[in-house]
């Protein structure tokens, strides 16, 4: 079930910290993010954004600022990356939360030791270390859209409504926000029937407009995980764009699926949303067709706000963008509470067979994507397949992505009567090979 509202959710909460309470901050003290950050070669340590700073829990535990928590907690907090304090689970988090919360609110006096660093001034790396990576197929729309370019008269495959598609995708080569993405070469299909497949750098290469799912407590080898259960085992939501080379995939993808088209990059945001601040954001799950059919027995949840009102923005700046200082264009603008399939659907399922999850693993949602051509995740969509390509404000034209060109995807959570939260951002540059 979704984590309770509390005192930590209340909109007219302020901190001490000054940037933190600005209308436009995407780290107000209602959000407090986890992430990993690096001040030159020191070592990395787990950090708390708020406003434009970064609360450091090392400093924190070491000199006594947080003193409540149980040793357990202390302990996670010193490490170098955020999967033991995963592993604890939602309690051991919403216990943290609210003393942080406490501390930075602006009644309480700021400690005498310097416990924020300045974001400007440091690295962020990766939240975790991500030991496995799946990506889901959730949006109807997306694949329906991608299903109309291939099969118009047939666009969803049988399955599509009965079963969250997935499949395990690579995780050594996800990438932290701002990390460059070298355009991959791969192998290609022939030009003409007879003929040999070429080798060569992708020219349709694309982006995909995704939600990470971070899980927090596994489960044993084994042991399935209930739906009425699947969220206890998420730590938070993340931004993802797992970039795709569409040529490279149309000439692999059958019979098994994705594998080089997909595996050269997968760009994470560094800051991850813990479960326990989406509660004022959660909503009622995508509503099925009368003619869908009802989800067998293990997939269906007795849970009217499955959903997360969270919003998906993707833009786009090209490298003569940038030299004449024009402002990214905003390509689309989706909602995350349009999944067919809700988080809860996606761990029960992946677990239904006895699959073991583990702290820090990455569930991706696949492309976000609605109805309409504003709210589509890809070029793919966007161009329909290359052939309508996008005109940019210095005259260019984009079927898919060229060199130089700077995807950034955005996420936010707004709901009445509630602070309005962000995600930060995710950004990867496309260089040349």
């Amino acid at each position: 079930m979704p984590s309770p509202l509390d005192a930590t959710h209340d909109p007219h909460l302020q901190s001490w910290v000054a940037s933190a309470n600005l209308p436009d901050t995407d780290f107000p003290i209602q959000n407090l993010p986890f992430g990993i950050f690096q001040r030159s070669r020191s070592q990395p340590r787990i950090g708390i954004a708020i406003g434009d700073y970064i609360v450091d829990l090392s400093v924190c535990i070491q000199n006594g600022v947080l003193t409540d928590l149980p040793e357990a907690i202390k302990v996670a907090c010193m490490a170098t990356h955020l999967n033991p304090l995963m592993g604890l689970g939602q309690r051991a988090i919403t216990t943290l939360r609210h003393q942080l919360s406490h501390l930075l609110e602006v009644a309480t006096p700021p400690p005498d030791q310097e416990i924020l660093v300045p974001m400007a001034e440091v690295h962020m790396l990766l939240p975790a270390q991500i030991g496995n990576y799946t990506d889901f197929y959730a949006s109807i729309h997306h694949a329906t859209n991608v299903g109309q370019l291939f099969r118009p008269d047939h666009p969803l495959l049988p399955n599509y409504k009965h079963i969250p598609i997935a499949y395990h995708g690579r995780a050594s080569s996800i990438v932290v926000s701002h990390t460059p993405i070298h355009r991959p070469q791969g192998q290609q299909r022939p030009a003409a029937s007879g003929e040999f497949p070429s080798f060569r750098p992708s020219q349709r290469l694309d982006y995909e407009g995704e939600v990470g799912l971070l899980v927090g407590r596994g489960n044993a080898l084994g042991e399935p995980i209930p739906i009425h259960q699947a969220e206890e085992h998420l730590f938070g939501l993340c931004l993802v764009n797992d970039w795709s080379a569409r040529d490279i995939q149309a000439w692999e993808y059958q019979p098994l699926g994705p594998f080089l088209g997909k595996s050269f990059a997968t760009s994470l945001s560094p800051w991850v949303i813990p479960m326990a601040a989406l509660a004022p954001f959660r909503c009622s799950p995508l509503q099925r067709s009368v003619d869908d059919p009802e989800p067998l027995p293990y997939l269906t949840e007795n849970n009217n706000l499955s959903g997360i009102n969270l919003t998906i923005e993707v833009w786009l700046s090209s490298a003569q963008m940038s030299q004449e200082n024009i402002s990214p264009i905003r390509l689309s603008q989706a909602s995350f509470a349009q999944l067919y399939w809700t988080a809860a659907q996606m761990i029960t399922h992946h677990t239904s067979n006895g699959c073991n999850l583990q702290p820090g693993d990455l569930l991706a949602s696949g492309t976000v994507s609605g109805p309409t051509s504003e709210t589509w995740g890809s070029l793919l969509e966007i161009t329909h397949q290359g052939t309508t390509p996008i005109q940019l404000p210095t005259g260019e034209q984009r079927s898919f992505l060229a060199d130089g060109d700077e995807v950034i995807l955005r996420g936010y959570c707004e709901s009445p009567n509630y602070r309005k939260i962000g995600f930060g951002d995710c950004r990867g540059k496309i260089l040349s090979r």
